[in-house]
């Protein structure tokens, strides 16, 4: 038995007609019939009388009749309440991302998402690269902007941009005197270093500059966040290698210095999971696609 059945049924008790049935059903009168008698069959007893004349309901059939009415009013509820979740993910973006997002990414794709979208209902959760990749996975976000280049089976990660380090130290400090500063002269100096667990990447490669460089750093603290980092320089604490983003955000105590041989970069990657079919998500990449295009094509063929 298929819910169409109880529709066919439902639609002939309230007729008693089989022709009108069967026009209201935009069906034929003997596909009708068949299907009728077919659910006779399943539930065992006869519901409808039927003569040349005219069509009545059984005893059974009128108890059919009002069971299968509720049933089919059940079942409507429950598609119309699937739908209305399926509608309301399509409508909400929980976006996972690393601070540099904040001012590379969002000021050019929001905006003009929420023009184009007034609807769209939009999270954005601060999050490093292992907790997005988890979150991920678990369906927990719908787009990622990492340093992590997530690609396989599942997710879809795109390059988006390269970003260089800069070099920020203390106003007064001596390497301040140098308009590039050599890489031997950064051997033994004290240094911020940004904490392993929040900036990941950024901790690996610095230690990987060093190493490669032959530079012993001195390293005094270890910073959980940006602000931290540079209000450490500025206290005179040490120096630190940076994401070029921040370069708006050091104070007067702090400069930039370029050194003698160039310093690494990071890439900025976005992720999404290939099976989401999401409308909210495929306008976002759309959108991201088209604005950062060039820089795209530009930087991958290098």
């Amino acid at each position: 038995m298929e819910l169409r059945h109880l529709r066919y049924f439902i639609t002939v008790a309230e007729e008693l007609n089989f022709s009108k049935a069967a026009l209201r059903l935009y069906t034929a009168q003997p596909s009708l019939s068949q299907q009728i008698k077919d659910l006779e069959e399943d539930v065992g007893v006869r519901l409808l009388n039927r003569t040349k004349r005219k069509v009545e309901l059984t005893e059974e059939g009128a108890v059919f009749l009002e069971q299968a009415r509720l049933t089919l009013a059940q079942a409507d509820k429950a598609v119309a309440m699937a739908r209305q979740v399926s509608k309301a993910r399509q409508l909400l973006l929980r976006i996972g991302f690393v601070p540099v997002a904040e001012i590379k990414i969002f000021p050019y794709i929001l905006p003009n998402l929420r023009v184009q979208n007034p609807e769209l209902k939009i999270e954005l959760l601060s999050l490093n690269n292992l907790e997005q990749m988890r979150a991920l996975k678990k369906g927990e976000l719908d787009i990622s902007f990492s340093r992590h280049n997530f690609h396989n089976d599942e997710i879809e990660s795109k390059f988006v941009l390269r970003e260089p380090l800069i070099f920020v130290l203390p106003k007064d400090h001596p390497l301040a005197k140098y308009e590039r500063i050599p890489v031997k002269a950064l051997n033994g100096i004290d240094f911020i270093i940004p904490a392993e667990e929040q900036s990941t990447t950024l901790h690996n490669t610095i230690l990987e500059f060093a190493k490669h460089n032959h530079i012993e750093l001195n390293i005094v603290q270890k910073a959980d966040n940006i602000s931290l980092n540079i209000n450490s320089v500025g206290a005179g604490l040490g120096c630190t290698i940076l994401p070029s983003y921040i370069a708006p955000l050091i104070n007067n105590n702090t400069v930039i210095r370029p050194l003698e041989i160039e310093l690494p970069y990071l890439d900025l990657y976005v992720s999404y999971r290939k099976s989401a079919g999401s409308v909210a998500i495929q306008k976002f990449i759309e959108l991201l696609t088209k604005v950062f295009y060039l820089d795209i094509n530009r930087l991958e063929q290098k």
